[in-house]
């Protein structure tokens, strides 16, 4: 494959003017716009986007109906935010979403730019509402990129960051890698991790349990069926908040439209980013009104609830609800798993397929005999396959995580799935060097 000469011109400009610490590349690409499940290269190159920018574009590029509430709003804005004045867009996108969200009592909206903000307001919120410290999450877990949403996910914890000093770390039942042997090892790990979770709560100091309803960044790790309701059942027990981070993972990509439902449960606290937004800076935390609806100016972001994207948040909404788009997620899901898991059945390479809906997770190893995981192959499918004319992503060290618009058609699934199996099996075959993929680390 050859990068076209704008391409390279942009990539060397990008070096240059933005900071790398914001930076998380995978493969040279340089994107000049996109349509549907679509995006093109400087230069033209099309690709099939097989991550919707880690879900934020879970709708595609440029939906009309995002387009045109985006549009409306930004010919007559009223103002840049909610801070200091109510309009229209920003009460009714919090009214929209009480609704929208299953829960009981008074319950209250806060709304921020993406989903480190709305859980590092949860986090304070909790810390001072109940005047309890301590915050549990899970190992491999990811809730954000700043502050104590930062500092309480292992993911930036295990990079090198410094962890909150009250914090847990719980693990994540795995049934791919259970962590206790026996008989049933899954269901085994399960009873270890809700074990686990009961000893700490039971010392009365925790504020809030925070899970990712499937563990996203740190493995694409769907629990098994059950672990939700357990984990709610230990809250209540010990009268600890249980708050679910549906950022990346909600929002009907799991084949219903809040993943906390595959589980049958209705927490106390609810996050959302990335697709909430339709692509724009746009996020949200619904939880009682006690925990967050006060001391006023307590948590500050101008332009959080801005008109633009409050009414595309409200249009999304409408979109997952009028296009079936949960019902449609499980379809296609169920195609491309097929799709993944004929694939393995002749790799000796991938050692595990999982998913829900149009969260997917295909492991890479050394070999099936040992599972033992490759992040070095991972490494060079991700960039083969952008070589072929598709965008994936590596999780966990050795996970492709797929993640396509929920609008993706049948024949772009099949294209999908490929694209993916020349990718690794090139990658096998050494068509990918070390030197080439040594610039691009990932994670």
């Amino acid at each position: 494959m050859t990068i076209s000469a704008d391409a390279k011109q942009l990539l060397e400009r990008d070096r240059l003017a933005v900071a790398g610490i914001e930076k998380l590349r995978f493969f040279p690409i340089a994107v000049q716009s996109g349509k549907g499940s679509w995006l093109t290269e400087m230069g033209g190159r099309k690709l099939l986007d097989l991550s919707s920018t880690w879900t934020a574009c879970g709708l595609g590029h440029g939906h009309p109906a995002l387009i045109e509430a985006m549009t409306k709003a930004a010919q007559n804005p009223a103002g840049a935010g909610g801070l200091s004045a109510a309009h229209p867009d920003s009460v009714g996108f919090a009214e929209e979403l009480l609704a929208f969200v299953p829960g009981k009592g008074d319950r209250r909206v806060y709304f921020g730019h993406a989903g480190t903000d709305a859980n590092e307001v949860v986090f304070r919120s909790a810390r001072r509402a109940t005047g309890r410290k301590r915050i549990v999450t899970f190992k491999h877990g990811y809730h954000g990129g700043l502050g104590v949403a930062m500092k309480v996910s292992d993911v930036h914890i295990a990079a090198g960051v410094e962890a909150d000093p009250d914090l847990f770390l719980a693990t994540y039942p795995n049934p791919f890698r259970p962590h206790v042997t026996g008989p049933d090892p899954i269901r085994a790990s399960l009873e270890a991790t809700i074990a686990e979770i009961d000893t700490e709560l039971a010392k009365g100091d925790v504020c809030c349990l925070m899970a990712e309803p499937i563990l996203s960044d740190g493995g694409l790790i769907v629990p098994p069926r059950g672990f939700l309701s357990r984990l709610l059942e230990v809250c209540r027990k010990h009268d600890v908040l249980l708050a679910i981070d549906e950022v990346k993972m909600g929002l009907g990509r799991p084949g219903v439209m809040h993943a906390f439902q595959l589980d049958g449960i209705v927490p106390d606290i609810v996050t959302f980013g990335k697709l909430i937004g339709g692509g724009l800076p746009l996020s949200a935390a619904v939880a009682p009104a006690w925990l967050i609806d006060g001391p006023p100016a307590s948590a500050l972001l101008t332009t959080a609830g801005n008109p633009i994207c409050t009414a595309v948040g409200r249009q999304v909404m409408r979109t997952l609800k009028e296009e079936d788009i949960p019902a449609r997620a499980k379809r296609a899901g169920d195609r491309f798993l097929a799709g993944l898991r004929a694939l393995m059945a002749d790799s000796d390479v991938i050692g595990d397929v999982r998913g829900e809906g149009l969260a997917i997770g295909l492991e890479l190893v050394k070999s099936r005999d040992t599972n033992a995981r490759d992040r070095l192959l991972t490494t060079k499918v991700v960039y083969r396959a952008f070589e072929l004319g598709a965008v994936v992503h590596y999780v966990g060290g050795n996970v492709l995580e797929i993640t396509p618009p929920l609008v993706i058609e049948d024949s772009e699934i099949d294209l999908a799935v490929d694209i993916l199996e020349q990718s690794i099996k090139d990658a096998v075959a050494g068509k990918v060097s070390d030197e080439t993929v040594a610039p691009f680390a990932g994670w």
